[in-house]
């Protein structure tokens, strides 16, 4: 009894851990950065749309844009600064495109509060429409 219990525990194991080599998970990290990526522009282009009447937001919007991809760049380097290939191992691709991703996200967290809008009632919407 115990042994069919250990064999069906090691084939249901098989089923739900698939191995990966190193390559074929910096791959997967890679797409699910082009992935955020793909968001945060659609969130973007969202914002412009919306509120293309309002020249200054728009403007405003841009270099705040501009900026924060100088930022996600620079803490890039600052996390992984430039070395002699190998230096950070294999699994340097996967932390890149890891990290990569998480400030994507967040960046488009940020952004969506735009095409959300705030409540009304709230006296800090500042440029955000309120919701209807």
């Amino acid at each position: 009894m115990k042994r069919v219990l250990f064999c069906t525990l090691i084939c249901l194991s098989a089923l739900f851990c698939q191995a990966q080599t190193q390559s074929e998970m910096n791959q997967n990290a890679k797409t699910k950065y082009q992935q955020a990526d793909k968001e945060l522009n659609t969130v973007y282009q969202k914002i412009l749309k919306d509120y293309s009447k309002d020249a200054v937001f728009i403007k405003n919007l841009k270099k705040a844009q501009s900026l924060w991809i100088q930022f996600r760049d620079a803490e890039m380097k600052a996390k992984y600064p430039d070395r002699e290939p190998g230096y950070y191992g294999s699994i340097q691709p996967l932390c890149w495109y890891t990290y990569l991703t998480e400030l994507t996200e967040e960046r488009t967290t940020k952004l969506k509060i735009w095409t959300m809008g705030i409540g009304e009632g709230d006296a800090c919407t500042g440029s955000v429409k309120t919701k209807n």
